[in-house]
């Protein structure tokens, strides 16, 4: 008792963080295995579309360590449907810009997956009225 452990410099730095791997405990020691480039070669084993929405969910985070749990949250969904439907809803996420979990978590759940990306129809340009000015105008 009041014996000292460890000790540890101290990080003056803003969002600094000192840690000596072989004093975390060894479950979180097998997180240190994970790395983007692993992250997305599990993925890749599902198909190019899953890679690409890892990619993206790493590359959008300010650490990419902060994205590893979805990344593998999206790649076990491959379990509950398949992976030809996870492929599908990873396509759909990148096309529909919905890169997050819950977002291709929900397009399996719904089964939105097997449908095609419906296209807004365009808008016709806005009638001539006195009150809307053209581009011009800011010139």
């Amino acid at each position: 008792k009041g014996e000292r452990v460890a000790s540890h410099p101290r990080g003056h730095g803003r969002d600094q963080a000192i840690t000596q791997n072989e004093h975390r405990p060894k479950s979180h020691q097998a997180h240190l295995e994970w790395t983007p480039s692993r992250m997305v070669h599990w993925a890749e084993q599902t198909g190019p579309h899953t890679a690409r929405l890892i990619e993206r969910i790493l590359s959008d985070k300010p650490h990419p360590e902060m994205g590893y749990r979805s990344c593998l949250g999206i790649i076990r969904l491959a379990e509950r449907y398949s992976v030809t439907r996870l492929e599908a809803a990873a396509q759909r996420a990148l096309e529909t810009n919905a890169c997050r979990f819950k977002s291709v978590e929900s397009i399996l759940k719904n089964s939105l997956d097997q449908q095609p990306v419906t296209q807004l129809p365009s808008l016709p340009p806005p009638p001539p009225h006195d009150n809307i000015r053209g581009g011009e105008y800011f010139e």
